[in-house]
């Protein structure tokens, strides 16, 4: 029987938020011919957003599902060709000039010159139904793209890490009265971060408490805390809860082939996207855990395509020189 041919792609982008539509539309444009992966959620984070009221060019603002899918329109205007499916394994090639392999969905092997990698990362819930619930009616893990719209309102924020503090103090700037979770008896940040949270007026700190309850049908109404050394409960009005307990970037399929730090992040070099490996490349919130926004995110696409096609250049040139 005839061994079934793989079919060789110039570009392949895995993942499809604003990172890997920005780098679809630049890869198009320059004829790399690219093919997108879409993965689990297509659009990313984004999807779950109401309102993008910060990304540049949308002065009424637009809601993440239709950026999502004018970006995808847009790539697929310049001949990107954009595939529902997951890409599952990766055998990575060392070589510069190698071939890559993916593999779609546990079954379709795909090879690939160059691979840009926009997998993103994905927010840490708590997990109860209350909170699944209302993501999108008051329950949000972005404090900088969501807080504008409680201007002047009563909030909560749950973490103790740096991120919860600098979100925490971002939140007091606008709102009327910011409440803190924290479920230890200390904050995890830094010291300077505890001290600008301790020294903020509106912000009440709660130490050893943790969300029994979020309250309301549509929206969030209010929340109902457990003090975990004492059991008891108490319940406040709020109509915005921000969830700042860490992201996970979704790295999985690239362990022990692509540099990353503890948390998982993926590492490129200096300022530009390119991995440990030649040919691949990482945008967006997979190699970003300091910025973590939509703008930024289409920046780094936008340097994985450029990066990938000066990549291939010099594949190519490489090549003649040997011929």
């Amino acid at each position: 029987m005839e061994e079934q041919s793989i079919e060789r792609i110039k570009c392949l982008i895995i993942g499809s938020g604003p990172a890997g539509y920005t780098a679809a539309i630049y890869a198009a444009r320059a004829d790399l011919k690219p093919i997108m992966y879409t993965g689990m959620e297509p659009g990313g984070q984004l999807t779950t957003t109401t309102d993008v009221d910060n990304f540049p060019g949308y002065p009424e603002g637009i809601d993440g599902p239709t950026m999502m899918v004018q970006l995808q329109q847009q790539a697929e205007r310049f001949g990107t060709e954009v595939r529902m499916g997951m890409v599952t394994e990766v055998k990575l090639s060392k070589d510069h000039g190698g071939i890559h392999k993916a593999c779609v969905d546990n079954k379709t092997w795909v090879e690939a010159e160059t691979v840009i990698i926009s997998t993103g990362a994905t927010a840490k819930y708590l997990g109860l139904p209350s909170e699944q619930r209302l993501r999108g009616g008051g329950v949000s893990a972005c404090a900088v793209c969501d807080g504008f719209f409680y201007k002047g309102q009563d909030v909560a924020i749950v973490g103790g890490g740096d991120t919860a503090a600098e979100e925490a103090t971002y939140l007091a700037n606008i709102c009327n009265k910011v409440t803190m979770l924290v479920r230890k008896g200390e904050m995890r940040a830094s010291k300077a971060m505890q001290h600008r949270v301790t020294n903020t007026e509106n912000i009440d700190l709660r130490y050893f408490t943790e969300i029994d309850e979020v309250l309301g049908e549509q929206v969030v109404e209010g929340l109902r805390m457990v003090n975990n050394q004492t059991n008891e409960k108490e319940e406040i009005k709020i109509t915005g809860l921000f969830i700042a307990i860490g992201h996970k970037p979704n790295t999985e399929i690239f362990s022990g082939q692509l540099d990353m730090d503890d948390a998982g992040y993926l590492l490129t070099k200096g300022k530009s996207t390119k991995t440990n490996l030649p040919g691949v490349f990482a945008s967006g919130d997979v190699q970003d855990k300091e910025y973590r926004q939509a703008v930024t995110a289409a920046g780094t696409g936008c340097m994985a395509a450029l990066d990938a096609e000066r990549y291939l250049a010099t594949v190519e040139t490489q090549e003649e020189v040997k011929a």
